[in-house]
């Protein structure tokens, strides 16, 4: 059954600010418990692997534990003055 305009029973205040959301919180606890009881053998298998491999599983496995950096624009226009400095 829908809800009729003006219900009392819709939550209009939606979720707080900041506040977890339970299914994410409980996926990436059993996630965590996953790679800490088979850490012994994800070890063996990145060694197994060639290093151009080994390599790049380290380099994708970083991305869910290191925040990534954003790219940043530097752009230098003959307005801008520098000032060497001397030592």
């Amino acid at each position: 059954m829908p809800f009729k305009k003006n219900d009392p029973r819709i939550n209009r205040g939606g979720r707080p600010v900041g506040s977890k959301n339970n299914a994410t919180t409980e996926i990436r606890k059993k996630y965590l418990e996953l790679i800490e009881n088979n850490f012994e053998q994800l070890e063996k298998d990145i060694k197994s692997l060639k290093a151009s491999e080994r390599v790049k599983a380290i380099i994708d496995l970083s991305k869910f534990v290191l925040p990534t950096l954003k790219a940043t624009e530097m752009s230098l226009n003959n307005e801008t003055k520098f000032q060497a400095i001397e030592i």
